[in-house]
């Protein structure tokens, strides 16, 4: 029975596909097609194994990185793979990712696909070469004591780029089964990630966010055990020319005093952080083993607010985990107002086989589930475009990463003349509630 435990997971839960389903499920010839479901993390190794695929000569194949953080996850990921076969039936179906690493026989057992990579094969160049017949190459996650530094030349179609500095995660909530997919926590050399991060601005690119599973923890595997901060302040020293810096998530328990101090000092590192709070109520926080109390995540926030004013939070959150009260959950929903969230992540508690929590007797009906997450969301809807709101009139510094569409440092979307890769500082002249308008300000000059 695979097992279960806390996935920080990039603090990026939500099941996302990088791309358009039927384009991504629809090969060109020769060029292997890659189906990403999950977070941040999963999209970089996407780009990875899609170069690894190509100089494979892998051609005709589809590869989908599943995502193992809900069973709504793995539901999508075995549509879309049945979906790619009725619709590619000569394709080479391979299936890797956190749901193939926890449960491969699931996905071995599928007609459709042909081969089933584990984590850590997917990212090495010999799993894609032809004469790779094992239909199942899947190994103990839990042997993997190393992450290489995987470089890639950035993410297709973007102007920010990923770097992973790290993966797996050491501690054990009760509600996520991700570790058992990526392993123990392991970091990648800061010397490495330092060759990277000056690699890709050499290729242009404005901005890079650094990625993994519980990025906070990084460091204690490496010699001289360097911290988060200490790795990240070496790299803005080192590449000098990087213009904006961006930390993926953190656990609000694991802020070292050099990342503390650089958010409070260093303008090339965004005023952007997403926090794993998943709950704020103590007993929910407690029955999750989470390692933080709601206290503790306020005092983060309105300590980091009072050294960087323009700081701007999202959190992941979970509604209805077991034993969750209704005078429980709307400490959660406050706790959005007290911590001054912005982007929320929010989830309906989803079982997943293996866990302690899928065992606790107390479940919370799945219909009051998925109407506090609406709530949830709703309130996140209104702190976000309360947020856009209060940005109108302001000057902010802009990426493009898309033709006319570009972040400010705060995160926020922006409709703005320019082409991927354009540092833009401009005005903000409105919002839809979506997003804002923005006009670059050497043309109000003019």
């Amino acid at each position: 029975m695979a097992r279960g435990r806390p996935c920080h997971h990039d603090r990026t839960h939500r099941v996302q596909f990088q791309g358009r389903v039927d384009a991504m499920t629809q090969p060109r010839p020769n060029i292997p097609q890659v189906v990403t479901f999950g977070c941040r993390l999963n999209a970089y190794e996407s780009e990875v194994m899609r170069n690894n695929a190509l100089a494979a000569g892998l051609g005709n194949a589809i590869v989908f990185n599943t995502c193992a953080v809900t069973a709504e996850a793995e539901r999508q990921a075995r549509q879309a793979i049945r979906k790619a076969r009725r619709e590619n039936p000569d394709a080479r179906i391979i299936v890797t990712g956190c749901a193939a690493q926890v449960n491969p026989e699931r996905y071995a057992g599928m007609a459709e696909v042909d081969q089933v990579l584990g984590n850590e094969e997917k990212l090495r160049p010999e799993s894609f070469l032809a004469e790779t017949t094992e239909r199942v190459l899947v190994n103990d996650i839990m042997s993997v004591t190393e992450t290489a530094g995987h470089l890639v030349d950035g993410l297709t179609d973007r102007a920010r780029a990923f770097v992973q500095v790290q993966n797996g995660c050491d501690h054990r909530c009760t509600f996520c089964i991700i570790p058992y997919g990526r392993g123990n926590s392991r970091s990648v050399p800061m010397g490495e990630v330092v060759r990277q991060v000056r690699a890709l601005v050499e290729n242009g690119y404005k901005e890079v966010v650094l990625t993994g599973v519980d990025i906070t923890s990084y460091g204690p595997d490496l010699p001289g055990a360097p911290s988060l901060g200490q790795m990240v302040r070496r790299l803005l020293a080192l590449v000098p020319d990087l213009p904006r810096l961006r930390i993926s998530s953190i656990d609000c328990i694991e802020m070292d005093d050099d990342l503390f101090r650089l958010i409070a000092e260093e303008p090339r590192l965004m005023p952007h952080l997403h926090l794993s709070l998943q709950a704020g109520d103590d007993m929910i926080l407690k029955r999750m083993k989470r390692r933080h109390m709601r206290a503790e995540a306020i005092a983060l926030t309105n300590r980091l607010r009072a050294v960087r004013p323009d700081i701007v939070f999202g959190a992941d959150l979970i509604a209805g985990f077991p034993t969750e009260t209704e005078e429980m959950f709307r400490n959660t929903l406050g706790i959005v107002e007290e911590c001054g969230l912005t982007y929320l992540h929010v989830f309906p508690y989803s079982e997943r086989e293996g866990t302690p929590a899928a065992r606790i007797p107390n479940q919370v009906p799945k219909a009051e589930r998925k109407d506090r997450a609406r709530r949830l969301r709703e309130l996140g809807e209104e702190r976000f475009a309360a947020y856009l709101n209060s940005r109108v009139g302001a000057t902010e510094r802009v990426l493009v990463e898309k033709d006319g569409e570009g972040r400010t440092e705060g995160f926020a979307p922006v409709a703005v003349a320019g082409k991927p890769g354009d540092l833009l500082d401009v005005i903000i002249t409105g919002t839809d509630g979506h997003a804002l308008t923005a006009r670059p300000l050497a043309e109000c000059a003019a």
